[in-house]
Formats: C-alpha cells, sequence, structure tokens
C-alpha cells in the first residue's frame, strides 16, 4: 500500500472511531499463485458493509464482508483464513489466499442521537452537554441548530433527509425523537425501528394520543406487532410539567435510568 493510499487508510479508520462505528480491518497478508489483489491490501468493514478499501472485489471480496459481520455479531477479536479461491470461493483462478481479520469495536456505547432541534431539543441537548456522552442533532432548520449550546460533545447535521441518516447511527446509540411535528417524526421512527435491534434505546415525544397514532402507522407501514412495544412515547419518565425544561429533564431521566439498567459506562 502506498503511502497516499496509507494515509488514506488511517483517516478512513479515524473516520469510523469518531462515527462510533464498530468494524473489522482485513488485510490480505499472503499470497499463492494468481490472485485479485498484491499483500498489503485492505478494507475496513462495518456491519452495514464495506467502509474503504478492497481486498480483491467481487467472490472474495464478498466473502471477507461475511465473515466480518460475523466476527461484528459474535465480538470475535480476531480471524486468521486460508482461501482456496477455487475451491473455497468458487472463483476461476486457483491461487490461494491467506486474510487476517481484526475487530475494532468503539468504547463510546453512550451516544445519543436528537432528531429535531426545537424548543424543547434546545433545553434537552444543553442538559446533555453536562454529561459524559456523545451527542448529534439533526435538523432541516440552520436557524434552530444555530440556537444550540457550543460544545465539544455535540455534532450538529442540518438535512431535509432525516430518515437517511439512520443507517449511519452508530450501535447502542440512545435515538430520540422531537422533530417539528407527526410527519416528520414518523419517517424517521420508521427506519429506526426496522434496525431497533441495533439500539440501546428509541423515545419519541408525545402525547397518548400522538403514540397511538405513530403505533398504528408503524404498522401500516409494514413492522411486526411486537415492534409496537419497544419505543417509549410519551418519551420521559412520568413527571412534571409540560414545559420544555421539564420535559426534557424527564428524558434525560429516562435515558440515564436505561443505560444503568444496561449496566453500560457513562
Amino acid at each position: 500500500m502506498s503511502r497516499l493510499n496509507f494515509e488514506d487508510y488511517l483517516s478512513a479508520v479515524k473516520t469510523l472511531q469518531e462515527a462510533g462505528k464498530t468494524f473489522v480491518s482485513v488485510t490480505l497478508v499472503n499470497q499463492q499463485g494468481s490472485s485479485p489483489q498484491e499483500v498489503g491490501a485492505r478494507a475496513l468493514i462495518s456491519a452495514q458493509g464495506l467502509e474503504f478499501g478492497t481486498v480483491g472485489g467481487g467472490k472474495v471480496e464478498k466473502r471477507a464482508i461475511e465473515e466480518a459481520q460475523k466476527m461484528i455479531q459474535a465480538q470475535t477479536p480476531h480471524l486468521y483464513a486460508d482461501w482456496n479461491l477455487q475451491k473455497d470461493i468458487g472463483m476461476t483462478c486457483g491461487g490461494v489466499v491467506s486474510f487476517f481479520f481484526e475487530l475494532h469495536e468503539q468504547n463510546h456505547p453512550f451516544h445519543i442521537y436528537v432528531f429535531g432541534a426545537g424548543h424543547i431539543a434546545q433545553e434537552f441537548v444543553r442538559m446533555l452537554t453536562l454529561l459524559d456522552c456523545r451527542i448529534t442533532c439533526v435538523d432541516p432548520r440552520q436557524e434552530w441548530i444555530d440556537r444550540l449550546p457550543k460544545s465539544s460533545k455535540l455534532k450538529t447535521v442540518c438535512t431535509e433527509d432525516m430518515k437517511g441518516l439512520v443507517a449511519s447511527i452508530p450501535d447502542k446509540a440512545y435515538v430520540t425523537l422531537m422533530t417539528m411535528g407527526h410527519g416528520t417524526d414518523l419517517p424517521v421512527l420508521i427506519e429506526v425501528m426496522k434496525q431497533r435491534d441495533r439500539f440501546t434505546y428509541v423515545g419519541n415525544v408525545g402525547s397518548d394520543q400522538k403514540a397511538r397514532r405513530l403505533r398504528q402507522d408503524l404498522l401500516d407501514a409494514g413492522l411486526p406487532q411486537e415492534s409496537l412495544t419497544r419505543f417509549f412515547c410519551p418519551m420521559g419518565e412520568n413527571f412534571g410539567t409540560n414545559s420544555p425544561v421539564e420535559i426534557a429533564f424527564s428524558i434525560v431521566a429516562q435515558i440515564l435510568k436505561t443505560r444503568d439498567q444496561n449496566n453500560e459506562p457513562a
């Protein structure tokens, strides 16, 4: 790998670490006969698929991705694999390749995503900056994002495609929805609930009436019945008034309670 490519590789590793993603690095460490890549070829693979680089493309890379994703699921720290490209992979070239797989787990499970930057979110984010956590706030309105407190713990994203960001949310994240209303909450919630097993906590601001509407809409969108009890709505512990600051307090309390029940580090 050239110096420039290695710098690109290190940059990609840093990007995945900063995003809180668990990933596997795959390195081609040996080859005999013909193979689709040279020794030293590298790839970075997350639960969502190939993130950077290549170790050969086609069938061999597909197999590498599958092995890496199994490692992530099983939390296997490392793996050494010898594959005969013809017998094991089904390729026409008859070479043998050796790969080293290494798991890179991220130690930042307490990552909170806030969809919406309105009145409740303003108070909520301000409280979160006092905790040992990482925060990402997403909203299509730049003027509301600009009102958020400045903090090294806070990343902001201004986009109309809020649901498109769900796939990039790291595993074990806490996902909170408090957007402009039902019409903007629902598309994000549907995407989140399709991947519910990845997240520690999911909550949506709203009343009991809104909760009933959301659950019916999830059913109409094809989500299974059992998913309807796997998110909080109304979100927050049952205390306080309906003022934004007290709602924010109740949500923080619920998130901390969930974190402690899951024995996750602060």
